[in-house]
């Protein structure tokens, strides 16, 4: 039995393939898997568009694939902020009001002994008032480009995202309190770690579906690959949609095929058979 455990399509019949990538490209020790480099130039032959789709900044997914990021599509902020070839596709807008009740949420968890921080994700950078190491080098993880301010809702750029990272269970305190000061906002679990604050309108979904609309192309022709909850409106936009083995039960249970975990390079595998023909 072939590692995707499905008849793949024609490499011809796909233009678009699109995945996520903490939980789900990257490995285990969070890095592109070295196979992936010798698979985008076969892609491109095909005439079939490579796009990260992440709750990473901008910045961060462009540093990554800097070497072959030629006609690729980044879509970061889970949706909100979407770019080909340095060009600005779409993008959706959180007012700075909204984001002043999401860092004020933070804030009050704080006070309360939660170990928690908010990140105000700007195009231009990614805005945090904490400045301790450990928080830092979370941040660092996923914002190329971020600065420590005094009043991250004092900012003169246009605000895409609240992030809200916490060293506990995202799920668990961080959600409820952020999703009560923010109730007509899209508040979603990103990760363990992580919960999002985007504009009601935005997600990765969204995102795809104008992207797919550019392209002139359909669910049949998408392949998309996806591990955690914030991934489940762009998977239902994919025939070809594919959960990670590792990933939440609810994804597993939404998307129509399965693939290796993360930890097995399982959107390279997947990759490797379509291109092979298997």
């Amino acid at each position: 039995m072939e590692v995707s455990q499905v008849a793949l399509p024609a490499p011809s019949d796909i233009r678009l393939i699109i995945t996520d990538m903490d939980g789900t490209l990257l490995d285990g020790a969070g890095r592109v898997p070295d196979e992936l480099w010798t698979l985008l130039p076969r892609l491109r032959e095909h005439g079939i568009v490579f796009s990260p789709a992440s709750g990473r900044q901008y910045a961060t997914l462009a540093a990554v694939f800097a070497r072959v990021d030629d006609g690729m599509v980044y879509i970061a902020e889970n949706g909100a902020y979407v770019v080909r070839d340095g060009a600005e596709l779409s993008s959706v807008t959180l007012g700075p009001v909204i984001a002043a009740h999401a860092v004020e949420a933070v804030r009050r968890l704080a006070r309360e002994g939660a170990d928690v921080g908010a990140v105000v994700c700007g195009k231009r950078a990614a805005y945090v008032e904490r400045s301790d190491a450990p928080f830092l080098a979370e941040i660092a993880r996923y914002y190329h480009e971020y600065r420590v301010v005094e009043d991250a809702t004092e900012i003169d750029d246009e605000f895409v995202k609240v992030a809200v990272f916490t060293f506990g269970a995202a799920e668990e305190a961080v959600y409820p309190a952020v999703r009560a000061a923010c109730p007509d906002q899209q508040v979603v679990v990103s990760s363990e770690h992580w919960v999002d604050v985007l504009d009601p309108l935005t997600d990765k979904g969204v995102a795809v579906r104008k992207l797919q609309a550019e392209l002139g192309i359909g669910p049949d022709q998408t392949m998309i690959f996806g591990d955690y909850l914030n991934d489940l409106a762009m998977l239902d936009l994919a025939t070809w949609s594919f959960a990670t083995a590792n990933a939440h039960p609810e994804v597993l249970a939404r998307a129509r095929h399965r693939a290796p975990a993360n930890t097995d390079n399982g959107v390279t595998r997947v990759l490797t058979e379509l291109l092979d023909g298997r």
